[in-house]
């Protein structure tokens, strides 16, 4: 059973995603209790491989307000990605093409635990994005007209 937590909606409009990954990701206790709160935002977050281990950036998840200083969390701080050796090799022969990059694309709970979709991308031009939404259009458009001569 896995549960949405969040979702990158502005990834798949922004990138060609040719790759999926599932990664856990290293939380602190404060984290696990704003995320079960629903303070989290994924929407800029990326991840990046250094020095053989990979890290989440950009992903926002607000201070818990009750816990105290010393317990508490920076909400922006890179997060360690917890994959296999060889998927992170893979990872990083696959952003060493130019204009790739590791996207967020959703965070979820499996089995008690967070886990992240990383999604290899290439970014989309102007004009990518606009043949998509012209082809969701076109796809609205026909099922609309089935729709409409089957009811009569």
């Amino acid at each position: 059973m896995s549960a949405e937590i969040s979702n990158n909606r502005k990834a798949l409009r922004d990138f060609h995603i040719t790759d999926k990954y599932e990664a856990g990701l290293e939380l602190k206790g404060t984290e696990v209790k704003s995320i079960r709160a629903g303070k989290v935002n994924i929407s800029d977050a990326f991840a990046r491989v250094e020095k053989g281990q990979l890290f989440l950036y950009g992903c926002d998840i607000q201070p818990w307000e009750t816990a105290a200083t010393f317990f508490q969390h920076e909400s922006k701080r890179p997060r360690r990605l917890l994959v296999h050796k060889k998927e992170i090799l893979k990872l990083d022969n696959a952003t060493a093409v130019k204009g790739a990059t590791l996207v967020c694309l959703r965070m979820y709970w499996k089995n008690r635990r967070v886990k992240v979709e990383i999604g290899v991308g290439k970014g989309k031009t102007h004009t990518d994005q606009r043949q998509d939404l012209k082809e969701r259009v076109e796809l609205r458009e026909a099922q609309r007209e089935v729709a409409r001569f089957n009811r009569q």
